[in-house]
């Protein structure tokens, strides 16, 4: 029996979609498995219309565009869950680019181990004259997060959805969260929390290429703490503790002290400093702090 397949593209005033969507042209489609594609464009305007519809006259599948405008990343993934009928979800970003065989073994892994989400991994390519340690560590790969040998949160990155699972019933991504991100990390620890399991196919690869502004230490360091508030966030829901906050406080100690012990090797030095903005970031996830912003018409990355 055929399953059908949708695979979702949100994109925001993003160029790189063109190279993202020629990509997903060439993949070889999984055998019971009927694949399609849905654009979803998140800018004001219709700016990837054009593109869309011009790869789509030599698609060889169905490709259509869906315009959901307000520059709130969430609006676009909920748009996805809306407009695809599709029995499993696929999401890939706009700035990356996807290697023939990638739904195969998205596919495979979620049959093979009764999954409920599979996720891949995404790998960084740098431009020129990126710092050696950035290179040398990978620093802006994107790997699940397993507790307890269980993954416990997802991403959208690189993903494929099993939408009749009943741990997906009535899940959407937090409005609140679409201009700041980590949207995608709450709303798979809900599916999680439902009881739905999530996998892991290490051969699903997705390839990103990093923009020159993203290239930079303190992007990361904004970046790992906001990646903390919205866990801080998270845990905050389910109630606080003195001995959750004094934990937490003694791992932002730990990694501060790693990086001084550290402090001749750049690579080790700056992963321990990035770990320890994730640990301050979810100190302020847990007080209720503001969470930056990182996405929407008017902000300006940094």
């Amino acid at each position: 029996m055929t399953r059908t397949l949708e695979i979702c593209v949100c994109t925001y005033r993003r160029p790189q979609v063109a190279e993202t969507l020629a990509s997903l042209m060439k993949l070889v489609q999984p055998d019971g498995y009927a694949v399609s594609v849905l654009v979803i464009d998140n800018d004001d305007e219709p700016s990837a219309r054009d593109v869309v519809e011009r790869i789509a006259q030599g698609a060889p599948f169905p490709l259509r565009y869906v315009h959901c405008p307000q520059g709130n990343i969430s609006i676009a993934r909920n748009g996805a869950l809306t407009h695809s009928t599709a029995q499993l979800l696929a999401f890939i970003d706009d700035d990356e680019v996807a290697p023939s065989n990638w739904l195969v073994h998205l596919t495979q892994a979620m049959k093979t181990d009764q999954a409920d989400v599979v996720l891949g991994p995404v790998e960084a390519v740098y431009p020129n004259g990126a710092p050696a340690w950035m290179q040398r560590t990978k620093i802006h790969a994107t790997m699940p997060v397993w507790v307890d040998d269980q993954i416990i949160t997802g991403y959208t990155c690189n993903v494929l959805i099993d939408m009749q699972s009943p741990a997906l019933r009535d899940c959407r991504f937090d409005l609140s969260l679409g201009q700041t991100g980590g949207e995608d990390t709450a709303f798979f620890a809900k599916v999680v929390a439902a009881g739905g399991r999530i996998a892991f196919a290490s051969d699903a690869l997705l390839h990103e290429t990093i923009p020159p502004n993203r290239v930079s230490f303190a992007w990361l360091l904004r970046r790992r703490y906001r990646m903390g508030q919205t866990h801080g966030r998270l845990v905050a829901e389910g109630g606080t503790s003195a001995r959750l906050w004094a934990i937490t406080m003694c791992k932002v100690a730990y990694c501060m002290g790693a990086a001084l012990l550290q402090v001749a090797d750049t690579g080790r030095r700056n992963k321990a400093i990035l770990r320890g903005a994730l640990h301050v970031g979810a100190l302020s996830g847990l007080a209720g702090g503001v969470v930056l912003r990182q996405y929407g018409p008017d902000f300006t990355p940094k």
